[in-house]
């Protein structure tokens, strides 16, 4: 009677873990011990994925630990990596469980590209391998009794997991034995076939007749309710519904049979002997209809005993009525069985192989908060040197510090001289044409990885489009239009980058051939310079004077800014906060990250300061460049001013402001530099990025063709029939003006010899009806009239015209003989399994030819021999 049902595994094809998953931690991850660590996890992980899914696996508690492990670290890395079609992208292949497959066909599988897809197919097996170890527990031991309960429920909350899970995991219709209402009803069978180990323990412990039955009632419902929803389930294996239609008649008779039992011991003898009987019924129902499947053949003796002893006594000792079947008190139920609670990790034995790795929604928060920050960073920067070049720009139209070293106005001043000196150091003229001539190089290596990446991403595209409009809705997938759109938009944006790059170094250009001329002078030596530089009257005359002093004291001050500037950029710079561990701990507590609110919180605690550090900064050199102007405004009264002297002034302003832009444009250039390179491995991870989607997209669509040709092999093709000829679409000359004006085909012609006369006609078969419902036999040709309902309409006058032919080219014979024309319908086939004979409408009935009451024998009155 044992007979339990178990579920077969789903099967899968390999995956190469490692490559997309080591390509994306050495992206994202710098060189080092933890790259190192993740590298050898992702091997594992794919060793782990080849143990699990990529082997048989024996009907054992192991095989089923190997499976729950890699259930356990796919929960645990689905948060920690970008797993979808338009990211980091994986496509799985599994075949449908329950489906054989065929010859020519191949079996029902499907690819997507989503780990929940992984995930639910996984605890599907976890489901069915369950399964199967409680079907091989030896039932007969109290320890196989509790292990097989065991698992029946792990494989019943499996199933009923899937049932909650698997449409939203995929987002999109599954294969049909992970679909809902499979799982559904997968999941009640093994709760009925827990609740039966359950009575079967009862039984085994002899607990009191009272339980056994509500326990056995208890299975019963379960089974009737398995039996429903397996009813329209086509796809799963025909025994199943059998067996199960069977096992809730046997736990019904058994409940039956322990409650007449209990019946028996409150002496209600006709209740017991009512029980019985419907038990006996249930049993004998058994025994008909599903004994291939179930065999009940020791409880039908035992309720059979029972049921004779009950009669007896009843007959000759108490004389109890019996009751009626629809009387008798319903049963309990109780129910001691539940789906276990699929909560991870399932296995006791589980170790993440990715515990260092941080989440994903970590990592993205991460991201932002960078982004946050470099953006503060950025603007503080940028406003101190924005004020630097300010104060620059000031001294040097007002040729300080120059000025106050020149009053002796025939040598040269020792701030252009020292300027002088820093450029040669730094290069010179060199170093800015050199990196002026690399730039064009730079800026076409990333475009032409742009340009690339969008380019292969143009041809899937493309590609996918044309196969979309070839097959229609039988091409299911994603359509690449919408899944490229972020990287599309990546792409975009990089291309506005390097747009305004071009425009950056256009300017750079400009600038630099501005102030080329004099930062060529400043790269000469000494004595050229000097003498490039005109002379003017000495001033020695302000040598001593308190404005000169005060000037050189405010210069003083300037300088002490910028470097206090320096110091307080270094540190905005290297300011650092430990956000990894905040964001964990806010993903814990919470289960979600508010990252706007705890990065504005902490980046204000470390860059408050700094901001008022810097808007003091830029109030102090206002302040002490009004008081140079003021000052610089006295000198400028106070000294002797001439031709040669405004000379002198402008071309020492003019150094000055080279000296000052070649910082700049140095500065600049090597920032640009700098930019193109780091911009050149951001397109490196795009172009990697947009290679594997496309490699992956031409995976699932060369999946995606096979699995299209083979279903377009599998069903059945229509016949194709030969074209029409051109004789039988064109009307007859000869055709009489009855049959030419008709708008049926014009019969196809035959071969007539004139020359020898008809032979003598045929007599006619008889009619024989196939569906008659009498007798009676119809009159013979000449006693009487046709039908009028059979009767056709002939020409009066008209020529007999040869049986209309079939519509393709018929051999017309040789000279002397006639050839019975047959019309061509492979399912026309009457009582006699001979051919209809094709009569096109308003043609003439064959001569002497009786029209059969229903197609039998519809042989025409042809000539067979010619005439001597």
């Amino acid at each position: 009677m044992a007979t339990f049902i178990s579920v077969p595994l789903k099967k899968s094809t390999e995956v190469d873990l490692v490559k997309p998953l080591t390509k994306f931690i050495c992206a994202t991850y710098s060189a080092g011990e933890d790259q190192g660590e993740y590298v050898r996890a992702v091997e594992e992980l794919n060793k782990l994925r080849k143990s699990a899914v990529g082997r048989p696996l024996d009907k054992h508690e192991s095989s089923l630990e190997v499976l729950l492990r890699y259930y356990d670290q796919l929960c645990a890395i689905e948060p920690k990596f970008p797993f979808s079609e338009n990211q980091l992208c994986l496509t799985f292949t599994w075949k449908d469980a329950f489906d054989k497959g065929s010859l020519f066909g191949g079996s029902v599988k499907l690819a997507l590209a989503s780990l929940g897809y992984e995930r639910s197919c996984v605890l599907f097996n976890i489901g069915a391998l369950s399964s199967q170890i409680a079907s091989e527990q030896n039932l007969d031991s109290d320890e196989g009794l509790k292990t097989a309960a065991k698992y029946y429920q792990l494989a019943s909350g499996a199933f009923s997991y899937i049932k909650d899970t698997v449409l939203s995991a995929l987002n999109r219709e599954p294969t049909m034995d992970i679909s809902p209402d499979t799982v559904g009803t997968l999941s009640q069978i093994m709760l009925a076939q827990a609740q039966e180990v359950f009575f079967l323990k009862a039984t085994s412990d002899k607990m009191k007749d009272a339980i056994i039955a509500r326990l056995a009632n208890q299975a019963a419902d379960f089974y009737g309710d398995a039996f429903k929803q397996c009813q329209y389930k086509e796809n799963l294996p025909k025994e199943v519904l059998p067996v199960l239609a069977a096992k809730h008649c046997i736990m019904q008779a058994n409940a039956e049979y322990h409650q007449s039992l209990l019946a028996k011991q409150q002496k209600k003898f006709g209740e017991e002997i009512g029980r019985l009987q419907h038990a006996t019924d249930l049993v004998k129902t058994v025994a008909s209809r599903y004994d291939e499947y179930v065999n009940v053949k020791d409880l039908s003796d035992k309720i059979s005993r029972a049921l004779t002893a009950a009669k007896k006594d009843n007959d000759f000792i108490y004389h109890d009525r019996v009751p009626d079947l629809k009387d008798l008190e319903a049963i309990g139920k109780a129910a001691l069985v539940k789906s276990t609670v699929i909560k991870v990790p399932i296995s006791q034995k589980f170790t993440d192989l990715f515990e260092k790795m941080v989440p994903l929604a970590v990592q993205n928060s991460m991201t932002v908060y960078n982004s946050r920050k470099a953006e503060i960073v950025n603007r503080l920067i940028g406003q101190m040197r924005e004020a630097t070049n300010l104060s620059n720009g000031v001294l040097a139209s007002l040729n300080l510090p120059a000025a106050l070293e020149d009053l002796s106005g025939d040598s040269i001043p020792q701030s252009i001289l020292e300027k002088s000196r820093a450029i040669i150091q730094q290069g010179g003229l060199q170093s800015i044409d050199q990196l002026i001539k690399d730039l064009p190089e730079l800026l076409q290596r990333n475009r032409e990885i742009l340009d690339e990446s969008l380019r292969i991403l143009d041809e899937e595209e493309a590609t996918d489009n044309e196969l979309r409009n070839k097959f229609g809705q039988r091409w299911q997938r994603t359509a690449s239009n919408d899944l490229y759109k972020p990287l599309r938009t990546e792409g975009g944006n990089a291309r506005n980058v390097l747009d305004k790059a071009v425009q950056a170094d256009i300017v750079v250009k400009q600038r630099y051939g501005t102030h080329r001329e004099m930062i060529a002078l400043l790269c000469k030596p000494e004595a050229e310079l000097n003498a490039a530089i005109p002379s003017a009257n000495p001033a020695k005359t302000l040598q001593g004077s308190e404005v000169v002093s005060v000037l050189r004291a405010l210069l003083a001050n300037v300088n002490e800014v910028k470097m206090e500037r320096e110091k307080l950029e270094n540190d905005i710079k290297s300011a650092q906060c430990d956000m990894t561990s905040k964001f964990l701990t806010a993903l814990a507590q919470d289960g979600a990250i508010n990252e706007e609110a705890i990065s504005v919180t902490e980046l204000d605690n470390i860059y408050g300061g700094y901001t008022q550090k810097v808007l003091q900064s830029l109030k102090s050199q206002e302040e002490i460049l009004g008081k140079i102007q003021n000052s610089h405004q006295e000198f400028s009264t106070m000294r002797q001013s001439n031709a040669d002297a405004n000379q002198r002034e402008e071309m020492l302003k003019k150094l000055a402001a080279a000296h000052d832009s070649y910082v700049e444009l140095s500065s600049n250039l090597k920032e640009g530099t700098k930019f193109y390179n780091e911009l050149t491995e951001i397109l490196l991870k795009f172009q990697n990025k947009c290679s594997d989607i496309v490699f992956a997209r031409k995976t699932e669509r060369d999946e995606l063709l096979k699995d299209l040709q083979q279903s377009i092999a599998q069903q059945p093709s229509a016949p194709s029939f030969p074209a029409v000829p051109a004789y039988q679409s064109t009307p007859s000359s000869t055709a009489t003006p009855a049959t030419a004006t008709s708008s049926v085909p014009t019969p196809a012609p035959r071969t007539v010899f004139q020359s020898k006369p008809q032979p003598p006609a045929r007599p006619p078969p008889p009619a024989i009806q196939a569906q008659a419902a009498n007798t009676s036999t119809p009159p013979a040709s000449g006693a009487g009239p046709i039908p009028p309902a059979t009767q056709p309409v002939s020409t009066p006058g008209a020529t007999p015209s040869p049986a209309q032919g079939p519509p393709y080219p018929t051999y017309q014979g040789y000279p002397g003989c006639y050839q019975m024309p047959v019309a061509y319908n492979p399912y026309a086939y009457g009582q006699y399994n001979m051919p209809y004979m094709y009569q096109a409408p308003g043609q003439a009935p064959y001569p002497n030819v009786q029209q059969p009451q229903q197609p039998g024998y519809p042989y025409p009155q042809q000539p067979y021999y010619p005439q001597q």
